[in-house]
């Protein structure tokens, strides 16, 4: 399926992009992840899945720069890009300060410009690239206490779309992720009353699994998924519907 192309995934350590990283390393791509602020995490993610981590923050234009050439020196150049790397910082807007809107918008927007511009060079170059941008379905409905989150993943949906439009004539697809509320280290926080309530406007009756996020990634960074692009797939568990 990979046929060995290199493959980074940022914020890749845990969650979701975990399983995104195990299942393109077990789809034949060789695969970096980044993270910024677990070490601890990302050591124990290297030690089980052999996968190399990278430290840098993705909010930082000149790191992104920096890692992108460290991975081609090492393995290659990045042939796909998986933008998942996100952070929350939730209160309702008349309590919501500069840096918590500053620092969602600057991780979760910014940081999709920052890396994807550190490899569109070369994409468009080879002819050939696979990006994918982690959204969310509250960057669809917008969600109470969290303006700057949904703002910045309604913002993914845009730059998608735009990325996808001027790349779709040198073999490079830009397509987007929607997904819903998966069982998580951060949706476990959320209390269990609150969870319950959460879980029943879900049609299929369950919280998503990690694994289904990633299996959708597969499918739009497949060599033969070269017609898909500007496209937004929704995985939720129908929530939209309901």
């Amino acid at each position: 399926m990979g046929k060995g192309r290199v493959a980074l995934v940022t914020g890749g350590t845990r969650g979701i992009g975990r399983a995104i990283c195990e299942g393109l390393m077990n789809g034949g791509y060789r695969v970096v992840a980044s993270y910024n602020a677990n070490a601890e995490a990302a050591a124990r993610f290297t030690e089980e899945t052999g996968i190399l981590a990278l430290r840098f923050d993705v909010s930082d234009h000149d790191q992104c720069v920096e890692a992108a050439a460290r991975v081609a020196h090492e393995l290659g150049p990045v042939e796909v890009l998986v933008n998942n790397a996100g952070i929350t910082r939730d209160t309702t807007l008349h309590r919501m300060n500069r840096e918590q809107w500053g620092a969602v918008i600057d991780t979760n927007l910014t940081g999709c410009f920052n890396m994807s511009r550190a490899v569109i060079d070369g994409m468009r170059e080879r002819g050939f690239g696979r990006i994918v941008n982690i959204s969310s379905i509250n960057g669809r409905t917008g969600q109470y206490g969290q303006a700057n989150y949904a703002a910045a993943k309604a913002g993914v949906l845009g730059f998608t779309r735009a990325l996808a439009l001027e790349s779709a004539g040198r073999g490079v697809t830009v397509n987007a992720i929607a997904p819903g509320y998966v069982d998580t280290e951060m949706v476990r926080q959320v209390p269990p009353a609150v969870l319950e309530k959460i879980v029943a406007r879900i049609p299929v009756g369950r919280l998503g699994r990690a694994e289904d996020i990633a299996r959708g990634v597969l499918f739009l960074v497949h060599d033969g998924a070269d017609f898909i692009t500007g496209a937004t797939l929704d995985i939720n568990g129908g929530q939209l519907m309901s």
